[in-house]
């Protein structure tokens, strides 16, 4: 991956990112059920341009977005299977955060506020740039700062604006082990979290949020790494029955020497001018089969880069026994073998990591079946139940597998202090671990 240099900079923070988010996912365009949008725009000190978007804009791929509000989409509840609400918290009754001292409260009584070190004198000292961050996601989302519903508040100041000011104190950590005027590798920070759950939102906030606070950070996906399409038919022809390596997704279906060159140079982007393009997978090719995106399409970054925010569904995973995969799923052993080879492609350039962890892995089918409702509900094209049932099938057993070394020890070589594990529930709230 080759890295240039040149005078010129990149883009605006938010045309960068709208850019790059368009590319890497399909769930963008969701969440235009309402002709209404919310033209109110928060005012700070940022210079940064933003284009205004609808105010139930989400990437979070639930059918029903977090930051809808009842005044703003009308009769856009996604409903599925028994008829069941996507989101269970209220969203119609709003909470004015106009005072400094509610909010100071509502903050300290976060979920993550302990896990992180955030003590109740340390979070007054910094209630200005607590207020600075929620007004900037405020103005990235279109919300009305000051009549935040329940979960929109508790979505920006329980759960994206703590996870940023932890980043921040690892960037912070990073830079410490360096002398002045040292070259300053970027901080890798890992996002291991399960399809569906709303990483992709989370990783959108806070590269966001680096962005309009001056610093550069480079955002990639384990999804920008499958194999070609040629790629992935030679896979499928090397493992004729295999269900889990028939698509992409599995360990095994990722170009990895790919996935080194691209972090390599990503991790060289240390001084002024030096560039590079990412590279981003096209998931509609080939009939939904997917294949390498033109590099025409790839986004470009320049250094120097302070953070670069890697994410994907199994990040961290390490093989286990032999015995424990086959009692899971015989197909899953080749997907094991795979899966060594990994730490070396992946894990090894990670020096924090965020962990989202969920109590049943169930929940990625109930997420992934309402994002293809919303699709269909919009007039895109969207897989049947059955075809959900399917593409999860394909993934389930890996969960199974997997997450409870995850969770029970960690990513692959990671160092204890430096991973946040955050429990989530199913509407994908972070809550207190039992």
């Amino acid at each position: 991956m080759a890295v240039t240099t040149s005078s010129s900079l990149i883009s605006s923070p938010w045309q960068a990112t709208l850019q790059y988010f368009n590319n890497r996912t399909f769930l963008f365009f969701f969440f235009f059920f309402s002709s209404k949008f919310n033209h109110h725009v928060v005012n700070h000190s940022s210079s940064s341009k933003l284009s205004p978007i609808p105010t139930h804009f989400s990437i979070s791929g639930c059918g029903c977005s977090w930051i809808q509000d009842n005044s703003m989409v009308h009769d856009s509840v996604i409903r599925y299977g028994t008829s069941k609400k996507c989101l269970a918290l209220p969203t119609t009754k709003t909470v004015d955060v106009s005072s400094v001292s509610d909010l100071f409260e509502f903050i300290c009584s976060g979920p993550l506020v302990d896990k992180i070190g955030i003590t109740p004198e340390r979070v007054g000292q910094s209630i200005d740039k607590w207020l600075l961050y929620g007004s900037q996601l405020c103005r990235l989302f279109q919300l009305n700062e000051l009549k935040l519903t329940i979960p929109q508040k508790a979505r920006l100041y329980h759960y994206y604006i703590p996870v940023f000011i932890w980043c921040e104190d690892q960037i912070t950590l990073h830079y410490s082990k360096f002398k002045d005027g040292d070259d300053v590798p970027p901080l890798v920070i890992g996002f291991s979290a399960p399809q569906g759950c709303g990483k992709t939102t989370l990783v959108f906030a806070l590269d966001y949020l680096f962005k309009t606070t001056k610093r550069k950070s480079a955002t990639v996906s384990i999804d920008d790494f499958y194999l070609t399409a040629e790629g992935q038919a030679e896979l499928r022809g090397k493992n004729p029955g295999n269900a889990l390596l028939e698509y992409r997704g599995n360990a095994g279906s990722h170009d990895l020497p790919f996935s080194v060159e691209t972090l390599e140079s990503l991790t060289k982007l240390t001084k002024e001018g030096m560039k590079m393009k990412v590279p981003r997978y096209n998931k509609s090719a080939y009939s939904g089969r997917g294949d390498r995106g033109d590099s025409s399409t790839w986004h470009e970054v320049e250094g120097p880069l302070t953070v670069i925010l890697f994410e994907g569904w199994m990040l961290g995973f390490k093989p286990i026994p032999a015995e424990i995969v086959k009692a899971v799923d015989p197909q899953l052993e080749i997907v094991n073998k795979n899966l060594e080879a990994y730490y070396e492609a992946w894990d090894k350039y990670i020096n924090a990591w965020v962990v989202i962890k969920i109590k049943d892995p169930s929940y990625v089918y109930r997420w992934r079946l309402q994002a293809e409702v919303a699709m269909r509900q919009a007039g895109k094209a969207g897989m049947s139940d059955e075809e959900v049932n399917d593409f999860v099938s394909r993934y389930l057993p890996a969960y199974k597998a997997y997450l409870p070394t995850l969770y029970a020890e960690g990513p692959s070589g990671s160092d204890p202090d430096r991973v946040l594990a955050i429990d989530i529930d199913e509407e994908r709230n972070p809550i207190l671990a039992n």
